[in-house]
């Protein structure tokens, strides 16, 4: 169940409920009894921090990289090696 965060709009008193998602959010203050009481926008209880968290955590299998070495498809300057981007290319 998530927490919700209330805070009053006459009095300023603020409360954190946990509530089921289904729940009526509430409306009544419970310091002053005025009919200001309403839900505030904050920050997720969670982060997702790094680049890729996706692809190392749920993916099954190696670890290999899906990018192709431009050295595989050098042909020592060649029209592979062209295509692949290689530096061997450009001394031709």
């Amino acid at each position: 169940m998530p927490i919700y965060a209330y805070k009053c709009g006459t009095c300023g008193h603020a409360k954190d409920v946990l509530q089921k998602m289904s729940d009526a959010p509430l409306t009544d203050c419970p310091a002053c009894g005025a009919a200001a009481f309403s839900k505030q926008l904050t920050a997720p209880g969670f982060q997702l921090k790094g680049s890729g968290w996706y692809a190392t955590d749920f993916k099954g299998g190696s670890s290999s990289s899906s990018t192709p070495a431009p050295a595989a498809a050098c042909d020592a300057g060649g029209s592979a090696c062209a295509a692949a981007g290689c530096a061997a290319a450009s001394e031709v």
